[in-house]
């Protein structure tokens, strides 16, 4: 009960963060807010006895995430254009999304169902094949190091990929600065 009203003040938080980002024009703002925004998204994933997830997105989201979003603002210089057109399209594409998903999630089965497909099949077959298909004691270890290691890889990636991107930008400012 006490996690329950826990995880809604927490989603309270989260949609208050969502209106600021909405409604601020200030691009160092709505940087950091995005950061609060990740923080307790991973908060949230805690509450709910994800602590992997919690860690990846704590370290991701609100750590990597906003460093290299605050690079690029300096790079840029903050000046933020006006809109030239109505943002009419975008909020309605973005509402769509939300209302799919929104539709999505409630196919899905209720949290923490003891009698949903992933606890009565998937779960079970993980313990039993664990110790004969892969030699680590750690169940946890186990199943993120074999069965979600391409995850990983690609977690992995994206963060690289984000910082190449940082590091390029970075020479080529300093290039353009020696002129």
């Amino acid at each position: 009960m006490i996690e329950t009203w826990i995880i809604n003040v927490l989603m309270v938080f989260m949609a208050l963060a969502v209106w600021v980002i909405i409604r601020s024009r200030n691009l160092f703002g709505v940087i950091v807010m995005g950061g609060v925004y990740s923080f307790l998204t991973a908060t949230v994933m805690v509450a709910m006895d994800a602590v992997d997830v919690a860690m990846t997105e704590a370290a991701v989201g609100a750590g990597i995430s906003t460093v290299l979003f605050l690079s690029a603002l300096y790079l840029c210089k903050g000046d933020e254009a006006k809109p030239m057109k109505s943002p009419l399209l975008p909020l309605l594409v973005s509402t769509g999304v939300g209302v799919m998903l929104v539709f999505g999630a409630l196919g899905l089965p209720e949290f923490s169902n003891s009698n949903s497909p992933l606890n009565q099949h998937v779960g079970p077959g993980y313990l039993a094949d664990i110790p004969e298909k892969v030699d680590v004691p750690n169940l946890v270890t186990a199943v993120l190091a074999s069965y979600r290691s391409f995850d990983t890889l690609g977690e992995t990636t994206v963060v690289f990929t984000a910082g190449a991107g940082v590091v390029a930008l970075l020479r080529r400012r300093r290039k353009g600065a020696k002129r």
